[in-house]
């Protein structure tokens, strides 16, 4: 007999965002990520565990089978949807202290590039294994992401471009970072770079997916 908290993280993982929702089929009229979020903080489970035990491990399965290519992005969004129909009814937990998130990711799409569906795609996987997400959107510059870091230097900072003729700005952008935030852990993510390019520019990490970029969050900070 699954808790409640396993049927939280199984409604995620297969995108079922509430009992309203036709998908998927099988679950029709059944509760979803919504109703057993509520029925879960009625049962006295704690906002923390809900978060950690149920909607975190939705979101890591199938992060996980986004990697094998097991599921595809469409699957991937409606879990996200999912993921928010629970997130809903925590937040309150978050604004008053009761629930932690483990950390903050700064992300945009460096300057010249418009392309977001990426870096939406890597917010939402990020988001959803309890990380807070402070999206700057696309064409992004340096004094941008510094601004940003300034105002939140204990975050991860993650850059993503589609476009060889912008990859070249990660560079000044990782550059005015480091300068300023030496410790700051950088990323850098997208169709055109590789761990090459990330260790020529001086950026910590390259990723190739966003599995591995919560991977990757995930060990620094349980460090």
């Amino acid at each position: 007999m699954e808790n409640t908290l396993e049927r939280i993280a199984f409604c995620v993982e297969v995108g079922k965002i509430n009992a309203k929702t036709p998908y998927p089929p099988a679950m029709k009229g059944e509760d979803g990520a919504d109703e057993l979020t509520l029925k879960a903080l009625e049962q006295g489970y704690s906002p923390n565990d809900i978060l950690t035990k149920g909607l975190i491990v939705g979101m890591n399965n199938i992060g996980v089978k986004f990697k094998e290519n097991k599921v595809f992005v469409p699957q991937v969004l409606m879990s996200a949807k999912a993921m928010s129909g629970g997130m809903q009814h925590l937040k309150r937990y978050f604004n008053d202290g009761s629930v932690k998130r483990k950390g903050k990711l700064i992300i945009g799409t460096v300057k010249g590039d418009l392309h977001d569906i990426g870096k939406n795609l890597v917010c939402m996987m990020v988001e959803g294994n309890g990380y807070e997400i402070i999206d700057l959107g696309v064409d992004v510059t340096e004094e941008k992401f510094v601004d940003a870091v300034r105002e939140n230097p204990d975050a991860f900072v993650g850059m993503s471009a589609l476009l060889t003729t912008t990859m070249v700005n990660m560079e000044s952008i990782n550059t005015a970072i480091k300068a300023e935030f030496p410790q700051v852990k950088t990323f850098i993510g997208g169709a055109p770079v590789s761990s090459d390019f990330a260790q020529k520019i001086g950026a910590d990490y390259y990723t190739e997916e966003p599995q591995r970029l919560v991977e990757i969050l995930n060990q620094l900070t349980s460090n």
